[in-house]
């Protein structure tokens, strides 16, 4: 019993206690609960505010990176090691990453934990992809047959399609937000206040779909989706459906977007019921369909030439 009761004591784990002052580990443990948690903010903290899903995002990236490499001391973390971390990512996680710390290392030099920010000379590869997949017609279509109107699908669906909406917003309207055929939203990422008239296809869905809370579209336990399960839900539901994997909720915005800008409408239009900020990032759809409506006028007139006069070998041809 005596070795026994000695084994024990030589293979039992180490208690494990607060993080070394000036790790990663205790440094992010520092920075996340006064920067990045919008409900504990000292007065008078000057920081800059996100959204709360990007608050969440970051929190989630920060606490895996010091769970990775919290051992380390902040100050020894250079430019060449995070250029080979984020060089074995993918990119879109690669540049989340290095967005979220850099907003750590620019806190930790005003804390005076290190003098120089190592992420400032971090540069990533520029990304090719033109980012979320827009839908098509025939893969709207597609879900269209797949879930029927009156099921949850097409409902989420339609909610995503007709308003151009983010699925954070999707996930918390309801029909308190619907007065007199306009749909109310204040927008969760950007704070834009939106007054969506509701499509005629939107209104027959609704209507034809029952709810008894206060958001459309619940998941199993009746509760509102979190942002991560609506859109892991969503997926099942495109699975179902035949559809590719780059199909997303986020794509059935960018379909909106650009049906609206084939139906006519100028940027400005659109981003009243988008809410986008900037210009930029809509004028992509009416350029498109610009200039596509203006390769269909090409080729009409094209039509109208008279053909070619016949010519024979006589001629010298």
């Amino acid at each position: 019993m005596q070795a026994y009761q000695r084994a024990l004591e030589q293979h039992r784990p180490a208690k494990t206690g607060a993080p070394a002052r000036g790790s990663i580990a205790d440094v992010v443990a520092r920075y996340i609960p006064i920067t990045l948690d919008v409900n504990n903010i000292p007065d008078g903290l000057q920081i800059c505010r996100w959204a709360d899903v990007t608050l969440e995002t970051r929190r989630g990236i920060l606490r895996k990176y010091a769970r990775e490499h919290g051992h380390k001391p902040i100050a020894s973390v250079t430019t060449d090691e995070l250029t080979r971390l984020l060089a074995s990512m993918p990119p879109g996680a690669a540049e989340n990453l290095l967005k979220a710390i850099r907003g750590l290392m620019n806190w930790g030099v005003e804390k005076g934990e290190i003098k120089t920010d190592p992420s400032v000379g971090v540069k990533l590869k520029r990304r090719k992809s033109g980012g979320f997949h827009t839908w098509t017609e025939q893969e709207i279509a597609q879900f269209e047959f797949h879930h029927p109107v009156g099921s949850k699908a097409r409902l989420a669906f339609a909610l995503a399609l007709y308003t151009g909406q983010r699925r954070g917003d999707v996930i918390r309207m309801g029909r308190q937000h619907i007065r007199d055929g306009i749909l109310h939203l204040k927008q969760r990422k950007t704070g834009a206040e939106l007054a969506i008239p509701v499509h005629a296809d939107l209104r027959e869905i609704l209507e034809a779909t029952p709810s008894e809370h206060l958001t459309f579209i619940v998941n199993a336990w009746g509760k509102p989706f979190t942002p991560g399960a609506f859109s892991n839900w969503f997926r099942e539901q495109c699975d179902a459906a035949g559809l590719p994997k780059v199909c997303s909720a986020h794509g059935l915005r960018k379909a909106a977007c650009r049906r609206f800008a084939e139906a006519g409408c100028s940027a400005h239009e659109i981003m009243a019921i988008s809410g986008h900020v900037t210009l930029a990032e809509v004028q992509r759809y009416t350029v498109a369909a610009d200039r596509a409506r203006l390769a269909k006028r090409a080729m009409a007139k094209a039509t109208v030439i008279k053909a070619r006069p016949k010519v024979s070998k006589k001629d010298g041809v």
